[in-house]
Parts: C-alpha cells; structure tokens; sequence
C-alpha cells in the first residue's frame, strides 16, 4: 500500500559487516522459527508450518503458548509478519515485544494485540518501559483486519527514538530524552517474545468482553521473523557504533511522508494515549512534549 524506501538495507548491512568494524549482526532474511527461536511455554501448542517458515500458535482452554529469541540484542530492528485471531476474539491476546528480563529496572518494548467481538476493529496497544518505569499505554485501533492477512509489525530502536510500525506506517515513537533525564532503554540487551494467551479480565473494552470458550481453539499465524540488530554476547563496539545502518541519519528522525502518516494514525485511529489522560496523570508526563 505504502513505497518502501530505497535504501536496500541487507546490502547495507552486509556492506558494514565487511567494511566497518566487526559487527555481529543477524542479517536482515526470513529466517526460519528454530535459527532464532525457541519455544518457552506450551510446545504442545506451537505448530511449525513448511519446515519452520511460518508457525501457528494455539490457545485453548488448556493452555497458551509463547516463544522467545535465542540472543538478546542491544539496538537495531525486529520485525514479524504476523496474521491474528480471527472472528470472535474477545478476551485474547497476542503480544509481540522486546524484554531485558531483567524484572524492577526491567526495559521493554510492547505490541500487545487486543481480541474484539466479531466485526468490531481490533486494537493494537503499545507500551514502553525504561529502568523500570513503565505504564506508558497507546491505543490505536487498526485499520484493517489483521487476521485476514499477514501483516508487518516492526520495532526500531536506535539512540534517537524507538519506533513502532504497522506494515510501513509508524504508529507510535518514544523519543531518547535521556539529555533531559528522562529514562531511555540504552544498556539493557533485550530478547525478542511473543505469546497467546487469554486475559479477558482486561483485554476488551476494560474486561467487559469475555472470551468465549465455545469459539476455541484460537489460533495467530507468524512468518518471516526477521532480526537485525547486535547480539549479546558480542563485541562490545558493536552497540555504539554509528555506522550501523539502524543508526543512520535516515532512521534518526521520521521522514516527512512517514511523519504524515504518524499524524494520520494518530487523528483518524488513536482511542487512548496515557499522555492526554489527566485521571491518571494530572500533569502531562515530562517525555510526552517531546513529540517526534
């Protein structure tokens, strides 16, 4: 729907891999699940498609299930196709997000895909934590229906922001304020996961929408996990190299067809934002001024 950019970043990638300081990256290509992952909870309830290529995750009754990263990374970009629970979905969650693990002092980065009643839009929530603190909740319902297709959700985290994007289209940007003392997740390694699970105490419309069991099982489809960024273990120099192509002068800032959609998402399809929300927070949270 949307023109990439031209910049090719695999070349560019492995470019620096041969021409810059050593680097380990995983370059950017769709990998299979088992390169990169690894099941965590509920094997039983995770299917691989064509040899890994694409997995199926199933929640029942029973069960959940989730995956995580074999590597923690330390800056760079991940991003999955993924294709959600389809019809009546209420009470579900698939969540895809960066975590430090690392529990009170704990760095994040959250999509968490919120299960609706059938024909109601389903609505993406986005968190970030950093050294700890979190509850920096945003809401946007999609503008599509996500389990009739794959998708490309994609995190960005370089020094300057952390940008999360639905198929092209940056819904939402968390600016490095760290000058102003504000916190930032820069030293903390985070390991990507994904889990299905239900959570229909708070997932839809405040925990009004319960799930129903009768619609079990509930099934979310994944492909083309695509990781690039510095591993960790791994050379030290790697994290704060500037010649990283996630560090370039093009990903320091939105471009200006990217800042149009920005604002596009954020007039026609944003339902909550914790930085307008003067119940919780009477004065509006230091990194909300900040803006893209």
């Amino acid at each position: 729907m949307y023109p990439q950019r031209p910049l090719d970043l695999v070349m560019l990638a492995a470019f620096c891999v041969l021409a810059c300081s050593p680097l380990v990256l995983v370059l950017g290509r769709p990998a299979t699940f088992l390169q990169d992952f690894r099941v965590t909870w509920a094997d039983s309830h995770i299917r691989q498609i064509n040899g890994g290529e694409a997995i199926q995750l199933i929640l029942d009754q029973n069960s959940g299930c989730g995956f995580a990263s074999k590597r923690q990374y330390l800056f760079g970009r991940v991003s999955m196709k993924i294709k959600l629970v389809p019809g009546d979905s209420a009470g579900t969650v698939t969540a895809f997000y960066m975590n430090s693990n690392t529990d009170n002092i704990r760095d994040e980065l959250d999509f968490e895909f919120l299960g609706n009643r059938t024909g109601q839009p389903y609505t993406v929530q986005t968190n970030v934590y950093a050294h700890g603190k979190g509850d920096r909740e945003q809401r946007v319902n999609l503008w599509f229906d996500p389990a009739a297709d794959f998708h490309t959700y994609t995190i960005l985290w370089n020094h300057h922001h952390v940008v999360f994007y639905v198929d092209d289209v940056p819904i939402r940007v968390f600016k490095n304020n760290e000058a102003r003392r504000l916190p930032y997740p820069t030293y903390q390694p985070m390991g990507v996961y994904s889990t299905l699970w239900e959570a229909d105490d708070w997932a839809t419309r405040g925990g009004l929408e319960k799930i129903d069991w009768s619609k079990a099982p509930f099934y979310a489809y994944y492909k083309d996990f695509d990781i690039e960024g510095c591993t960790v273990p791994g050379p030290a120099s790697c994290a704060s190299n500037p010649r990283n192509w996630w560090e370039g002068a093009s990903y320091q800032q939105l471009s200006a067809m990217e800042a149009r959609r920005y604002r596009w998402v954020r007039m026609n399809h944003m339902i909550y934002d914790y930085c307008a929300d003067r119940s919780r927070y009477p004065m509006v949270p230091p990194e909300c001024e900040a803006g893209i």
